[in-house]
């Protein structure tokens, strides 16, 4: 995997575009950052990365994939015999993943229609051949190559190439091409003789699909023009590279007309070999006869023999066939570039949403000449040690890995099912376990009527309900603890992640410093003590919002009834996306030295970051918070801002977007990214003006980007509309409530204030950001909502604690009044019990002496 910032240099489109990512290699399967706006793949290697690519939050990028290879597509038969269904089904899902499947040549397409979902796309061409040049060239050097062709050291060998498709008329085309070179093998006879020479005429011809009935043919035409035994044979397809090498000339010999330029040419002449080709239309649009190449006459194959004669001389190639070799080399270089750069520039246009920050790239018409006629060979040259590998190996890894898995289950599935030689054994103790079930039923069932039987104390209702309440309680505080949760109680931070989706994974931390809060209940890590924003927060459910408010849903969540699940003083945030851009990630160094900065209260209640708005890549030279808030929303950030704070404020403020609060570009950075620590006081009070701003943003855009897609701070349909504008937000809340901004170098944890508070008198619109007054504004809120309950469409008592005086009253009474109840209810009951009627006595009941004292009288009275 390789990814990296491509300009317009890049793209040959002469403006700065956007961002890709670009992966080739099969070792690395994780997206490197969510910071692209597309993806290029460039071989079937990089399948393991499409595990990522089809979850959340990647499913939506926009993923353009290049297929050159054939290996895959010479498997499916072998897969659909062996009934690998999994294989299959496992290919058919990552290629109907792709937004585009890209293949440099029309018979690729047809190979692979197996997996066809109406995805495919052609733009003929590559700069692959050209680049390989070198390593193929030195196999006309290797003698092991030409003894396996069956050729000698001295052989004039002449290499017969065609068309990729099957035709009926293939074989016809061959013999007559042969039947052309009768006459040159007679010329190199005839020479070898004269000067006591064994160099020999040999033919091979490239063969794709060559049948039983084929080849003896094909020799007893050989026999007849004269060809020796041997002299002609088929050459498998696979050993395109090796015959290549070691032709001394190539010539197409078929008469299709095709939609491209065959890559079997573009390779020869690559390899500085004489082609000879006949004037078709797709092959005089890129060769000049006696120039970059010879051709011939399709109507009239004779006339082959004449250009042979032409081309050699003296048992090798003539001066004209070496020149015109030498310049052909030079034409195969930059052969099909234009429209290969054009090609992919239509569809990036058609596929790539360019964000606002990015300048709208060239159409491919207006792209200058320059930059399309030739490749930018000098970016290959840091890859081009990743081509002196095998490349008849290429593809080839990933299919033997996934067959491996594949039998691997197959096994484990079989030893999986119980072999026959236990089956009687499992009778027996199937039997044996049936007669215990049986035995502990019937004890159970005894020991419940036993139970029936015996006295039994019995409550109140509100006995019962205030048990089970207690039982809830004990689970909860009984529940068992990990050790990062018992770790995560004693420090004075928690930083919080916000995640959407199993895609997001490797880039969360698992340090007690960190925990991970997702914003949907689809996709949790198993096993981790990740919050469920959206038990906390029933807004996040709704997919809409969840886009829309990006890591401020994660913000909501927390802030809700924060005590609950937050114990510590102070909390932090940070964007998955910060970890995987890795160079502005927080260091060990830096995490202690923050939490020793926050444990002495060295800058008291401060707002600490540690990604600066000065170098984000969408920021430019110089470019001031305001400027670069509009070059990322369309260039209506301080439009809709503006509007937002009228609608909170509830005033006409000036319409001059100048009157918006003051963000000097001098005295130091911003923050960008979501990625910030605050005391969890100040945090509270954020939430409490950002619950306001979003509820006023939302109200002026939801009715059109709700039902057309369509934003004023973005050029396209865009799910995420105003995220962007509330990732800076955070930056106006800070400065204007007098918080001390530090940033933390995030490699060294070096420390410095940005806007230091002194400089900043003045600038300050404290009256619009202060506690009182965003406090009071909450009540309102608060109050119109709970007294009147207006049916109209409104976002912010979705979106955390309904709270105001009244409520707190209203409880207190309610409280109040359940007690008097409980009273009251006491007092009767005591009364009904003092005034319950009692049944007078009848009798008196003296109960009779024992039989033994009776006696004792009478003796005494006797004696």
């Amino acid at each position: 995997m390789e990814g990296h910032r491509r300009t317009s240099s890049d793209l040959t489109c002469g403006h700065e575009v956007t961002y890709f990512c670009r992966l080739a290699r099969p070792h690395l399967v994780y997206f490197p950052s969510c910071s692209y706006d597309g993806i290029l793949v460039n071989s079937v290697e990089a399948r393991p990365v499409f595990s990522s690519l089809m979850q959340e939050p990647f499913k939506s990028i926009p993923v353009i994939w290049t297929v050159q290879e054939s290996s895959l597509a010479h498997r499916i038969s072998e897969y659909n015999s062996s009934e690998m269904v999994q294989i299959l089904d496992g290919w058919k899902e990552v290629f109907s993943r792709a937004n585009v499947i890209v293949f440099p040549n029309y018979i690729l397409p047809v190979m692979y229609a197996a997996f066809d979902s109406g995805n495919y796309f052609v733009i003929p061409g590559s700069p692959k051949v050209a680049f390989q040049a070198d390593r193929l060239v030195a196999k006309s050097y290797d003698r092991n190559v030409r003894i396996s062709l069956g050729l000698g050291p001295r052989d004039f060998v002449i290499a017969i190439v065609g068309s990729q498709f099957s035709y009926g008329g293939h074989l016809m085309d061959e013999a007559l091409v042969l039947q052309a070179v009768g006459p040159l093998l007679q010329h190199l006879q005839q020479y070898s003789s004269e000067n006591s020479t064994q160099t020999e005429l040999k033919v091979r011809i490239l063969s794709r699909n060559v049948t039983e009935k084929h080849s003896p043919a094909l020799d007893v035409i050989a026999l007849n023009v004269g060809f020796p035994r041997g002299a002609v044979e088929h050459v498998a397809a696979e050993y395109v590279d090796n015959l290549l090498g070691v032709a001394s000339l190539v010539i197409y010999g078929s008469c299709l007309d095709e939609q491209s330029f065959p890559s079997v040419l573009v390779q020869a002449m690559s390899l500085e070999k004489l082609v000879i080709a006949p004037d078709l239309g797709m092959i005089t649009k890129y060769i000049d006869d006696g120039v970059n190449g010879l051709l011939f006459p399709r109507k009239n194959i004779a006339m082959l023999t004449q250009v042979l004669l032409q081309a050699v001389s003296n048992g090798e190639l003539s001066v004209l066939g070496q020149k015109v070799a030498s310049v052909g080399k030079i034409h195969a270089k930059d052969l099909m570039a234009s429209e290969t750069i054009e090609g992919y520039a239509v569809l990036l246009q058609n596929v790539i949403k360019f964000p606002a920050e990015a300048l709208t790239p060239l159409s491919a018409g207006e792209i200058p000449l320059a930059l399309k006629q030739e490749w930018k060979w000098h970016l290959f040259e840091h890859v081009k040690h990743l081509y002196h590998m095998n490349e008849s190996l290429t593809g080839y890894k990933i299919l033997q890995k996934i067959e491996e898995e594949w039998r691997s289950n197959q096994k484990d599935d079989a030893r999986g099912s119980t072999p026959k030689i236990d089956e009687a054994f499992s009778t027996i103790a199937w039997e044996e376990e049936r007669e215990n079930r049986i035995m502990s039923i019937k004890m159970r069932l005894e020991e419940e009527e036993l139970k029936d039987r015996s006295d039994q104390t019995h409550g109140t209702w509100e006995e019962v309900y205030r048990n089970v309440k207690k039982v809830d309680r004990m689970k909860n505080e009984l529940h068992e603890r990990d050790e990062k949760e018992l770790e995560r109680t004693g420090q004075p931070l928690c930083i919080y992640e916000p995640f959407f989706g199993e895609g997001t994974w490797p880039f969360l931390h698992q340090s007690s410093l960190y925990r991970g809060i997702g914003l949907s209940s689809k996709g949790r890590r198993p096993g981790a003590d990740d919050i469920d924003a959206s038990s906390r927060l029933p807004l996040l459910n709704n997919g809409y919002y969840r886009d829309i408010l990006g890591e401020f849903g994660a913000f909501f969540a927390l802030a809700n009834r924060i005590d609950r699940i937050h114990k510590n003083s102070w909390i932090g945030f940070q964007s998955w996306r910060v970890t995987a851009r890795k160079q502005v990630n927080l260091s060990k160094n830096a995490e202690s030295a923050m939490l020793e900065a926050i444990q002495t209260q060295k800058h008291g209640d401060a707002f600490y970051f540690w990604v600066r708005m000065d170098q984000d890549p969408r920021s430019h030279a110089n470019q001031d918070f305001w400027s670069l808030c509009d070059t990322i929303n369309a260039g209506n950030c301080r439009l809709a801002v503006l509007e937002a704070f009228q609608r909170m404020y509830g005033m006409q403020l000036d319409e001059d977007l100048n009157s918006l609060p003051h963000m000097p570009n001098a005295g130091g950075t911003w923050s960008v990214m979501q990625s910030w620590v605050l005391r969890t006081r100040s945090f509270l009070e954020f939430v409490m003006f950002s619950r306001m701003f979003v509820d006023a943003l939302d109200a002026q855009m939801y009715d059109n980007h709700h039902q057309t897609g369509h934003c004023i701070l973005s050029l396209h349909r865009d799910k995420h509309c105003y995220s962007r504008v509330l990732e800076l937000i955070v930056n106006v809340w800070a400065f204007h409530s007098a918080r001390r901004m530090v940033f933390v170098n995030p490699e060294t944890g070096a420390m410095h204030e940005q806007h230091p508070l002194d400089g900043r008198r003045g600038q300050m619109s404290i009256q619009w950001f202060s506690y009182a007054t965003l406090k009071s504004m909450d009540e309102d809120l608060a109050e119109e909502y709970d007294e009147e309950h207006p049916d109209r469409k409104w976002l912010w008592p979705q979106t955390g604690e309904v709270f105001w005086q009244g409520v707190y009253e209203r409880e207190k009474n309610m409280r109040q009044q359940e007690k008097e109840r409980r009273k009251q209810q006491t007092k009767d009951k005591i009364q009904r019990i003092k005034k319950r009627a009692r049944q007078k006595t009848i009798g008196r009941y003296i109960k009779p002496l024992p039989d033994d004292a009776g006696r004792l009288n009478d003796t005494r009275t006797g004696d």
